[in-house]
Protein backbone atom coordinates (compact mmCIF):
# COMPACT_ATOMS: atom_id res chain seq x y z
CA UNK A 1 0.00 0.00 0.00
CA UNK A 2 1.02 3.65 -0.81
CA UNK A 3 0.75 6.64 -2.14
CA UNK A 4 2.65 8.43 -5.00
CA UNK A 5 4.10 12.14 -5.59
CA UNK A 6 5.66 12.74 -8.82
CA UNK A 7 7.19 16.34 -8.74
CA UNK A 8 8.04 18.57 -11.53
CA UNK A 9 9.07 15.09 -13.89
CA UNK A 10 11.02 15.61 -16.71
CA UNK A 11 12.16 13.21 -19.32
CA UNK A 12 14.90 14.83 -21.92
CA UNK A 13 16.47 12.18 -24.29
CA UNK A 14 19.78 12.76 -25.92
CA UNK A 15 19.16 14.59 -28.54
CA UNK A 16 16.90 17.03 -27.14
CA UNK A 17 13.39 15.63 -27.97
CA UNK A 18 11.25 16.60 -24.28
CA UNK A 19 9.14 13.80 -23.80
CA UNK A 20 7.43 14.53 -20.64
CA UNK A 21 7.58 18.06 -19.26
CA UNK A 22 6.93 19.39 -15.84
CA UNK A 23 4.49 16.10 -14.90
CA UNK A 24 3.34 16.62 -11.05
CA UNK A 25 0.67 15.06 -9.23
CA UNK A 26 -0.30 13.77 -5.85
CA UNK A 27 -1.93 9.71 -6.05
CA UNK A 28 -3.37 8.33 -2.90
CA UNK A 29 -2.98 4.79 -1.67
CA UNK A 30 -5.49 2.59 -3.24
CA UNK A 31 -6.14 4.55 -6.10
CA UNK A 32 -6.91 3.93 -9.42
CA UNK A 33 -5.32 6.05 -11.88
CA UNK A 34 -5.54 6.05 -16.08
CA UNK A 35 -2.88 7.73 -17.79
CA UNK A 36 -4.59 8.46 -21.46
CA UNK A 37 -3.17 10.37 -24.35
CA UNK A 38 -2.54 9.28 -28.36
CA UNK A 39 0.48 7.36 -29.19
CA UNK A 40 3.31 9.39 -28.44
CA UNK A 41 1.55 11.45 -25.58
CA UNK A 42 4.31 10.59 -22.95
CA UNK A 43 1.92 8.14 -20.76
CA UNK A 44 4.10 5.23 -20.85
CA UNK A 45 7.07 7.00 -20.35
CA UNK A 46 5.79 8.56 -17.56
CA UNK A 47 5.24 4.65 -16.22
CA UNK A 48 8.44 3.75 -17.27
CA UNK A 49 10.12 6.59 -14.66
CA UNK A 50 7.79 5.24 -11.95
CA UNK A 51 8.79 1.79 -12.81
CA UNK A 52 12.49 2.57 -12.75
CA UNK A 53 13.05 1.70 -16.14
CA UNK A 54 13.77 5.37 -17.63
CA UNK A 55 15.63 7.78 -16.00
CA UNK A 56 14.09 11.14 -14.54
CA UNK A 57 16.32 13.99 -16.20
CA UNK A 58 14.96 16.37 -13.35
CA UNK A 59 12.17 16.35 -10.50
CA UNK A 60 11.76 14.23 -7.65
CA UNK A 61 9.70 10.93 -7.48
CA UNK A 62 8.03 9.64 -4.03
CA UNK A 63 7.01 6.47 -3.17
CA UNK A 64 5.38 6.61 0.42
CA UNK A 65 7.77 8.72 2.03
CA UNK A 66 10.69 8.08 0.22
CA UNK A 67 12.46 9.86 -2.99
CA UNK A 68 13.14 6.68 -5.18
CA UNK A 69 14.89 8.53 -8.07
CA UNK A 70 17.97 6.45 -7.81
CA UNK A 71 16.44 3.17 -6.65
CA UNK A 72 16.68 0.10 -8.62
CA UNK A 73 13.50 -1.34 -10.16
CA UNK A 74 13.33 -4.29 -7.83
CA UNK A 75 13.91 -1.85 -4.81
CA UNK A 76 10.55 0.22 -5.62
CA UNK A 77 8.15 -2.45 -4.40
CA UNK A 78 6.30 -2.50 -7.61
CA UNK A 79 4.80 -4.85 -9.79
CA UNK A 80 4.62 -3.95 -13.82
CA UNK A 81 2.13 -6.00 -16.46
CA UNK A 82 2.97 -4.93 -19.76
CA UNK A 83 1.18 -4.73 -23.30
CA UNK A 84 2.89 -8.52 -24.06
CA UNK A 85 2.17 -11.22 -21.73
CA UNK A 86 6.02 -12.19 -21.90
CA UNK A 87 5.11 -15.54 -20.05
CA UNK A 88 7.87 -17.99 -19.90
CA UNK A 89 6.46 -21.01 -22.93
CA UNK A 90 8.37 -23.54 -21.37
CA UNK A 91 6.87 -23.38 -17.85
CA UNK A 92 3.80 -24.52 -16.41
CA UNK A 93 1.44 -21.26 -15.70
CA UNK A 94 1.74 -22.57 -11.74
CA UNK A 95 5.66 -21.86 -12.38
CA UNK A 96 5.31 -18.59 -14.47
CA UNK A 97 3.40 -17.20 -11.44
CA UNK A 98 5.92 -18.24 -8.60
CA UNK A 99 9.01 -17.80 -10.73
CA UNK A 100 9.69 -14.42 -9.43
CA UNK A 101 9.19 -15.30 -5.44
CA UNK A 102 11.96 -18.19 -5.86
CA UNK A 103 14.51 -16.17 -7.17
CA UNK A 104 13.97 -13.37 -5.30
CA UNK A 105 13.60 -11.69 -1.51
CA UNK A 106 10.20 -9.79 -1.18
CA UNK A 107 8.76 -7.97 1.21
CA UNK A 108 7.16 -9.92 4.72
CA UNK A 109 5.13 -8.76 7.59
CA UNK A 110 6.96 -9.88 10.84
CA UNK A 111 3.91 -11.99 12.78
CA UNK A 112 4.71 -12.97 16.42
CA UNK A 113 4.95 -16.12 16.67
CA UNK A 114 3.01 -17.14 19.57
CA UNK A 115 -0.40 -14.88 19.12
CA UNK A 116 0.19 -14.78 15.07
CA UNK A 117 -0.47 -10.92 15.21
CA UNK A 118 1.42 -8.72 13.05
CA UNK A 119 4.60 -7.07 15.11
CA UNK A 120 4.59 -3.01 15.04
CA UNK A 121 7.20 -0.89 14.64
CA UNK A 122 8.10 2.30 16.26
CA UNK A 123 5.84 3.89 14.51
CA UNK A 124 3.06 1.10 15.17
CA UNK A 125 2.90 -0.01 11.74
CA UNK A 126 3.40 -3.71 10.74
CA UNK A 127 7.07 -4.62 10.71
CA UNK A 128 8.62 -5.91 7.60
CA UNK A 129 11.66 -8.06 6.77
CA UNK A 130 12.53 -8.44 3.28
CA UNK A 131 13.66 -12.21 2.67
CA UNK A 132 12.88 -15.37 0.34
CA UNK A 133 9.56 -17.49 1.17
CA UNK A 134 9.37 -20.99 1.65
CA UNK A 135 7.52 -23.21 -1.07
CA UNK A 136 5.26 -23.35 1.46
CA UNK A 137 3.81 -19.62 1.55
CA UNK A 138 5.00 -19.48 -2.18
CA UNK A 139 2.08 -22.52 -2.56
CA UNK A 140 -0.37 -20.01 -0.72
CA UNK A 141 0.38 -17.17 -3.16
CA UNK A 142 0.35 -18.69 -6.06
CA UNK A 143 -2.92 -20.48 -5.57
CA UNK A 144 -4.63 -17.70 -4.05
CA UNK A 145 -4.06 -15.25 -7.01
CA UNK A 146 -4.64 -17.96 -9.64
CA UNK A 147 -8.33 -18.12 -7.75
CA UNK A 148 -8.74 -15.14 -7.35
CA UNK A 149 -8.52 -14.05 -11.35
CA UNK A 150 -10.36 -17.81 -12.12
CA UNK A 151 -7.31 -19.43 -13.60
CA UNK A 152 -6.97 -22.59 -10.97
CA UNK A 153 -7.71 -24.85 -13.02
CA UNK A 154 -4.82 -24.14 -15.72
CA UNK A 155 -1.63 -23.85 -13.25
CA UNK A 156 -0.56 -27.43 -14.96
CA UNK A 157 -1.02 -25.72 -19.05
CA UNK A 158 1.66 -24.12 -20.49
CA UNK A 159 0.77 -20.84 -22.50
CA UNK A 160 0.66 -21.97 -25.47
CA UNK A 161 -2.51 -23.78 -24.17
CA UNK A 162 -4.12 -20.96 -23.11
CA UNK A 163 -6.35 -18.41 -24.72
CA UNK A 164 -5.45 -14.49 -25.09
CA UNK A 165 -7.36 -13.15 -22.05
CA UNK A 166 -6.10 -16.33 -20.01
CA UNK A 167 -2.61 -15.13 -20.59
CA UNK A 168 -3.49 -11.74 -19.56
CA UNK A 169 -5.07 -13.48 -16.28
CA UNK A 170 -1.62 -15.10 -16.05
CA UNK A 171 0.36 -12.08 -16.40
CA UNK A 172 -1.45 -10.64 -13.72
CA UNK A 173 -1.42 -13.58 -11.40
CA UNK A 174 2.49 -13.30 -11.92
CA UNK A 175 2.30 -9.40 -10.87
CA UNK A 176 0.11 -9.97 -7.76
CA UNK A 177 1.61 -12.70 -5.71
CA UNK A 178 5.03 -10.34 -4.71
CA UNK A 179 2.11 -8.13 -2.34
CA UNK A 180 3.54 -4.83 -4.26
CA UNK A 181 2.65 -1.56 -2.87
CA UNK A 182 1.93 -0.46 -6.69
CA UNK A 183 0.88 -1.53 -10.12
CA UNK A 184 1.26 -0.11 -12.85
CA UNK A 185 0.16 -1.51 -15.85
CA UNK A 186 0.88 -0.81 -19.30
CA UNK A 187 -2.02 -1.11 -21.84
CA UNK A 188 -2.13 -4.47 -21.09
CA UNK A 189 -5.36 -4.86 -22.90
CA UNK A 190 -4.21 -3.60 -26.11
CA UNK A 191 -3.57 -7.14 -27.74
CA UNK A 192 -7.11 -8.57 -27.12
CA UNK A 193 -10.62 -8.58 -28.80
CA UNK A 194 -13.16 -5.88 -28.42
CA UNK A 195 -15.51 -8.95 -26.39
CA UNK A 196 -12.44 -9.92 -24.25
CA UNK A 197 -11.47 -6.55 -23.47
CA UNK A 198 -14.49 -5.31 -22.02
CA UNK A 199 -14.48 -8.68 -19.61
CA UNK A 200 -11.16 -8.24 -18.60
CA UNK A 201 -11.48 -4.53 -18.05
CA UNK A 202 -14.03 -5.36 -15.30
CA UNK A 203 -11.96 -8.26 -14.35
CA UNK A 204 -9.25 -5.78 -13.43
CA UNK A 205 -11.49 -3.29 -11.71
CA UNK A 206 -12.62 -5.98 -9.12
CA UNK A 207 -9.03 -7.26 -8.70
CA UNK A 208 -8.39 -2.96 -7.83
CA UNK A 209 -11.57 -3.39 -5.28
CA UNK A 210 -10.46 -6.65 -4.03
CA UNK A 211 -6.66 -5.97 -3.45
CA UNK A 212 -6.93 -2.31 -2.27
CA UNK A 213 -3.59 -1.60 -3.99
CA UNK A 214 -2.83 1.76 -5.65
CA UNK A 215 -2.68 1.11 -9.68
CA UNK A 216 -1.54 3.20 -12.43
CA UNK A 217 -2.58 1.95 -15.78
CA UNK A 218 -1.85 3.18 -19.22
CA UNK A 219 -4.11 3.39 -22.15
CA UNK A 220 -4.74 5.19 -25.22
CA UNK A 221 -8.90 3.70 -25.22
CA UNK A 222 -10.92 6.45 -23.50
CA UNK A 223 -13.95 3.94 -22.71
CA UNK A 224 -11.05 1.88 -20.35
CA UNK A 225 -10.26 5.61 -18.87
CA UNK A 226 -13.53 6.20 -18.29
CA UNK A 227 -14.79 3.12 -17.35
CA UNK A 228 -11.58 2.12 -15.14
CA UNK A 229 -10.05 5.07 -13.31
CA UNK A 230 -10.75 6.80 -9.94
CA UNK A 231 -9.12 9.43 -11.80
CA UNK A 232 -8.04 10.25 -15.18
CA UNK A 233 -4.72 11.94 -16.24
CA UNK A 234 -5.05 13.30 -19.69
CA UNK A 235 -1.45 13.93 -21.42
CA UNK A 236 -0.39 15.23 -24.72
CA UNK A 237 2.85 16.51 -26.52
CA UNK A 238 4.22 15.11 -22.94
CA UNK A 239 2.05 17.70 -21.12
CA UNK A 240 -0.87 17.18 -18.28
CA UNK A 241 -4.00 18.88 -20.46
CA UNK A 242 -6.18 17.70 -17.08
CA UNK A 243 -6.06 15.64 -14.00
CA UNK A 244 -9.72 14.97 -12.75
CA UNK A 245 -12.57 12.15 -11.97
CA UNK A 246 -14.05 11.18 -15.23
CA UNK A 247 -16.90 12.52 -14.42
CA UNK A 248 -15.32 15.70 -14.64
CA UNK A 249 -13.61 15.44 -17.23
CA UNK A 250 -16.36 14.46 -19.67
CA UNK A 251 -18.55 17.69 -18.11
CA UNK A 252 -15.78 20.12 -17.76
CA UNK A 253 -13.01 19.49 -20.24
CA UNK A 254 -10.30 21.80 -19.39
CA UNK A 255 -9.45 22.46 -22.82
CA UNK A 256 -10.63 21.54 -26.31
CA UNK A 257 -8.22 18.77 -26.32
CA UNK A 258 -9.10 16.95 -23.65
CA UNK A 259 -13.49 17.75 -25.18
CA UNK A 260 -12.60 16.59 -28.49
CA UNK A 261 -10.77 13.47 -27.07
CA UNK A 262 -12.79 12.45 -24.33
CA UNK A 263 -16.46 11.28 -25.73
CA UNK A 264 -17.47 9.03 -28.71
CA UNK A 265 -18.86 10.78 -31.54
CA UNK A 266 -16.59 13.65 -31.10
CA UNK A 267 -17.54 16.97 -29.35
CA UNK A 268 -18.84 19.16 -32.70
CA UNK A 269 -16.94 22.58 -32.80
CA UNK A 270 -17.72 25.33 -34.27
CA UNK A 271 -15.88 28.35 -34.78
CA UNK A 272 -18.43 31.49 -33.78
CA UNK A 273 -18.85 35.42 -33.08
CA UNK A 274 -19.93 37.09 -30.82
CA UNK A 275 -23.68 38.93 -31.82
CA UNK A 276 -24.85 41.81 -28.85
CA UNK A 277 -28.98 41.63 -29.76
CA UNK A 278 -31.17 43.79 -27.88
CA UNK A 279 -32.01 41.18 -25.55
CA UNK A 280 -29.98 38.42 -26.05
CA UNK A 281 -26.11 37.76 -26.63
CA UNK A 282 -25.86 35.31 -29.90
CA UNK A 283 -22.72 33.25 -30.99
CA UNK A 284 -23.15 33.55 -34.32
CA UNK A 285 -22.08 30.88 -36.43
CA UNK A 286 -21.05 30.49 -40.42
CA UNK A 287 -24.87 28.10 -40.70
CA UNK A 288 -26.97 30.18 -37.96
CA UNK A 289 -26.63 31.62 -35.05
CA UNK A 290 -27.89 30.29 -31.35
CA UNK A 291 -28.17 32.35 -27.97
CA UNK A 292 -25.17 32.69 -25.76
CA UNK A 293 -27.67 31.65 -21.99
CA UNK A 294 -27.35 34.70 -19.35
CA UNK A 295 -26.63 32.90 -16.57
CA UNK A 296 -23.34 31.69 -18.39
CA UNK A 297 -21.73 35.43 -18.53
CA UNK A 298 -20.90 35.61 -14.77
CA UNK A 299 -18.76 32.59 -15.73
CA UNK A 300 -17.04 33.89 -18.71
CA UNK A 301 -13.26 34.00 -18.08
CA UNK A 302 -12.35 38.28 -18.00
CA UNK A 303 -15.77 38.89 -19.25
CA UNK A 304 -14.48 39.65 -22.92
CA UNK A 305 -17.60 39.71 -24.98
CA UNK A 306 -17.45 42.28 -28.08
CA UNK A 307 -19.15 42.59 -31.08
CA UNK A 308 -17.36 40.00 -33.63
CA UNK A 309 -15.04 38.49 -31.36
CA UNK A 310 -14.40 35.40 -31.93
CA UNK A 311 -14.77 32.22 -29.70
CA UNK A 312 -14.89 28.48 -30.88
CA UNK A 313 -18.12 26.72 -29.37
CA UNK A 314 -17.78 23.03 -28.44
CA UNK A 315 -21.37 20.75 -27.86
CA UNK A 316 -21.33 17.08 -27.33
CA UNK A 317 -23.94 14.93 -30.14
CA UNK A 318 -25.76 13.98 -26.96
CA UNK A 319 -26.98 17.57 -26.44
CA UNK A 320 -28.06 17.95 -29.72
CA UNK A 321 -31.64 16.27 -30.43
CA UNK A 322 -34.05 15.84 -33.02
CA UNK A 323 -36.65 18.97 -32.28
CA UNK A 324 -40.47 17.99 -31.21
CA UNK A 325 -42.46 21.49 -31.92
CA UNK A 326 -44.86 19.91 -28.95
CA UNK A 327 -41.89 20.15 -26.33
CA UNK A 328 -40.91 23.39 -26.43
CA UNK A 329 -38.14 24.91 -24.39
CA UNK A 330 -36.51 28.48 -24.00
CA UNK A 331 -33.34 26.93 -22.88
CA UNK A 332 -33.15 25.14 -26.70
CA UNK A 333 -32.42 26.84 -30.00
CA UNK A 334 -33.45 25.18 -33.29
CA UNK A 335 -31.72 25.09 -36.62
CA UNK A 336 -32.59 22.95 -39.79
CA UNK A 337 -30.13 20.39 -40.87
CA UNK A 338 -30.30 17.77 -43.38
CA UNK A 339 -29.49 14.14 -42.94
CA UNK A 340 -26.23 12.82 -44.90
CA UNK A 341 -25.43 9.71 -42.47
CA UNK A 342 -27.47 7.45 -40.63
CA UNK A 343 -25.65 4.58 -38.45
CA UNK A 344 -27.97 2.33 -36.49
CA UNK A 345 -25.88 0.89 -33.55
CA UNK A 346 -28.88 -0.67 -31.71
CA UNK A 347 -30.09 0.87 -28.43
CA UNK A 348 -28.75 4.10 -29.95
CA UNK A 349 -28.34 6.36 -33.33
CA UNK A 350 -25.45 8.21 -34.67
CA UNK A 351 -26.82 10.92 -37.25
CA UNK A 352 -24.35 13.04 -39.13
CA UNK A 353 -26.52 15.84 -40.69
CA UNK A 354 -25.16 19.33 -42.74
CA UNK A 355 -26.53 22.61 -41.40
CA UNK A 356 -27.70 25.17 -43.75
CA UNK A 357 -24.55 27.61 -44.50
CA UNK A 358 -25.02 31.59 -44.02
CA UNK A 359 -21.27 32.78 -45.12
CA UNK A 360 -21.46 36.29 -43.56
CA UNK A 361 -19.04 38.54 -41.73
CA UNK A 362 -15.63 36.85 -41.08
CA UNK A 363 -16.60 34.01 -40.16
CA UNK A 364 -14.12 31.69 -41.33
CA UNK A 365 -15.43 27.81 -40.49
CA UNK A 366 -16.85 26.74 -42.91
CA UNK A 367 -17.64 23.10 -40.99
CA UNK A 368 -21.60 22.54 -41.25
CA UNK A 369 -21.44 19.19 -40.33
CA UNK A 370 -23.54 18.34 -36.96
CA UNK A 371 -23.12 14.56 -35.28
CA UNK A 372 -26.35 13.49 -33.22
CA UNK A 373 -26.75 10.76 -30.79
CA UNK A 374 -30.16 9.39 -30.11
CA UNK A 375 -32.08 6.18 -28.66
CA UNK A 376 -33.22 4.29 -31.83
CA UNK A 377 -36.62 5.07 -31.49
CA UNK A 378 -36.17 8.03 -33.57
CA UNK A 379 -36.59 6.69 -37.54
CA UNK A 380 -34.72 9.24 -40.07
CA UNK A 381 -33.08 8.36 -43.47
CA UNK A 382 -30.61 9.76 -45.60
CA UNK A 383 -31.94 13.25 -47.04
CA UNK A 384 -34.38 14.04 -44.49
CA UNK A 385 -34.53 17.65 -44.05
CA UNK A 386 -34.43 17.89 -40.05
CA UNK A 387 -35.23 20.34 -37.43
CA UNK A 388 -32.25 20.05 -35.03
CA UNK A 389 -32.46 21.44 -31.35
CA UNK A 390 -29.05 22.34 -29.32
CA UNK A 391 -29.35 22.18 -25.37
CA UNK A 392 -27.89 26.10 -24.75
CA UNK A 393 -27.32 24.73 -21.18
CA UNK A 394 -24.44 22.40 -22.06
CA UNK A 395 -22.71 24.65 -24.67
CA UNK A 396 -19.00 25.14 -24.08
CA UNK A 397 -16.44 27.36 -24.75
CA UNK A 398 -13.06 27.47 -26.00
CA UNK A 399 -10.67 30.81 -26.96
CA UNK A 400 -9.24 30.69 -30.37
CA UNK A 401 -6.05 31.28 -29.74
CA UNK A 402 -5.60 29.06 -26.61
CA UNK A 403 -8.02 26.42 -26.71
CA UNK A 404 -8.44 26.58 -22.64
CA UNK A 405 -12.03 26.62 -21.89
CA UNK A 406 -13.77 30.07 -21.55
CA UNK A 407 -16.95 28.76 -18.93
CA UNK A 408 -15.79 28.52 -15.69
CA UNK A 409 -17.69 25.76 -13.69
CA UNK A 410 -16.95 24.28 -10.41
CA UNK A 411 -16.84 20.78 -10.61
CA UNK A 412 -17.57 17.98 -8.06
CA UNK A 413 -14.94 17.43 -5.89
CA UNK A 414 -12.92 14.14 -5.74
CA UNK A 415 -12.93 11.91 -2.58
CA UNK A 416 -10.99 8.92 -2.69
Amino acid sequence: MASLSLKHIYKVYDNGFKAVSDFSMEIMDKEFIVFVGPSGCGKSTTLRMIAGLEEITAGELYIGDKVVNNYAPKDRDIAMVFQSYALYPHMTVYDNIAYSLKINKVPCVVYDEENHEPVLDENGKPKVEIRKLTAQEIDDRVKEAAESLNITEYLDRKPKALSGGQRQRVALGRAIVRHPKVFLLDEPLSNLDAKLRGSMRSEITKLHQRLQTTFIYVTHDQVEAMTMGTRIVVMKDGLVQQIDTPKNIYNYPANKFVAGFIGTPQMNFYNAAYEIGQDDIYLKMSFGKIRLLKEFLPKIKDRVIAPGRMVCVGIRPESIFLYDEKKKNDKVDVLEARVTVVEALGSETIVYADLDKENEGSITDNLTEVRIKMLSNFEVKVGDIVKVGFDLTKIHLFDIDTEEAVIQRIPEKFSN
